[in-house]
């Protein structure tokens, strides 16, 4: 009797451990999964706010700081407002040429995260040669860049490591360069002015292994930017190509798969007054007033600003090397920009499946 009672203690002790175990266990591995679920929201919501940093700063960072300097110089510290005026005048020309890009700005972290939060991936064809300059035509504008901005104006995709001894320059409207800190800011990130003076300054005047980044369908081809649409605005805009020929800067198709992906936009009918609407305030100001939507600031299934989290690739193509011809004619102009249209058509269709696209996918050329 006394043998069967220990056994019995023995086995039920036995089972009690083995069931507080499981539950341990059990707990354990439930706040495991708690744990990761929530360091992954947050850090999915850490990348949202460092896309929305740079949404922000692109809209409304130079207006803000305009109307606070406006602002200082009616109250007891206009000698803010005095000394930045005089700084500008002082330092008017420095965004015209090559800039003032600052390497500790380019690598801040903030790009890294903004970089995952896509993702967007810079993809390298054919090597650039520092003993060359060039123009990179970036194609589609999309609504704000973002494959542009991530991968030449910072090194959060290691653009000097892939492209040794090659300077990237961003190219913007010349007016957000009259916006005070905003200059400074865009400066120090390896943006410039979209001007051909500034343009020939840096592809003459600059040395070698310089490559100016030029959105070519600019504000116009942002109102065609919609998700399943692969349109770019090319077939007139020839400016590029004769620059190219007068400098000798050698021509190099870029194009970003997934860019036009990460905004919906109501795109407006052709001819309605709409339609006419946002071209002539696209005239006038330079930039256009799309229609779009994306998804919120704290959830995704909401409106918002922020973009939806497509990849984004962004594939540089071949060099086309350029004669330099300093009076180039319209035959000559054409016949380069037709290659390089050629040329871009090559790199779509190219790699076009590998980020998803069909064998039918064609690429528009307005």
């Amino acid at each position: 009797m006394f043998i069967i009672v220990v056994i019995e203690t023995t086995f039920t002790t036995k089972t009690l451990l083995q069931d507080t175990g499981f539950i341990i266990q059990s707990v354990m591995q439930s706040w495991a999964s708690v744990y990761r679920t929530w360091c992954s929201t947050l850090e999915k919501q850490i990348q949202v706010f460092s896309v929305m940093q740079y949404i922000v700063s692109f809209i409304i960072m130079g207006p803000i700081f305009s109307v606070a300097m406006l602002y200082l110089l009616w109250t007891d510290y206009w000698w803010v407002t005095a000394t930045y005026s005089t700084w500008l005048y002082y330092d008017w020309s420095t965004h015209k040429q090559a800039g003032r890009r600052v390497l500790w700005v380019r690598s801040w972290f903030v790009w890294n995260v903004l970089r995952d939060y896509f993702p967007i991936q810079l993809i390298k064809t054919h090597n650039l040669s520092p003993s060359r300059n060039y123009i990179l035509g970036y194609h589609p504008h999309g609504i704000f860049c973002f494959g542009a901005l991530c991968n030449f104006a910072t090194e959060a995709n290691c653009f000097s490591a892939k492209f040794p001894g090659i300077t990237p320059f961003v190219t913007t409207l010349a007016g957000n360069f009259h916006m005070p800190f905003a200059r400074e800011y865009l400066m120090s990130a390896g943006v410039c002015p979209v001007s051909r003076s500034t343009l020939e300054f840096i592809l003459s005047c600059n040395g070698t292994g310089n490559a100016v980044v030029i959105t070519v369908g600019g504000a116009v081809e942002s109102l065609d930017s919609s998700p399943g649409v692969h349109c770019v605005t090319l077939k007139n805009r020839k400016g590029f190509v004769k620059l190219a020929l007068q400098h000798g800067a050698d021509l190099v198709p870029v194009y970003s798969f997934g860019e036009t992906e990460v905004y919906t936009q109501q795109i407006l009918d052709e001819g309605s007054w709409c339609r006419l609407l946002q071209k002539r305030i696209q005239k006038v100001l330079g930039f256009a007033p799309c229609v779009f939507h994306g998804r919120g600031l704290f959830s995704p299934n909401s409106w918002g600003l922020v973009p939806f989290s497509k990849p984004i690739n962004t594939v540089v193509g071949k060099p086309m090397e350029m004669p330099r011809i300093s009076s180039p004619s319209q035959e000559e102009v054409d016949f380069y920009h037709t290659a390089y249209m050629d040329s871009l058509t090559q790199l779509f269709d190219k790699h076009k499946t590998c980020f998803g696209l069909s064998e039918e996918d064609v690429l528009v050329i307005h």
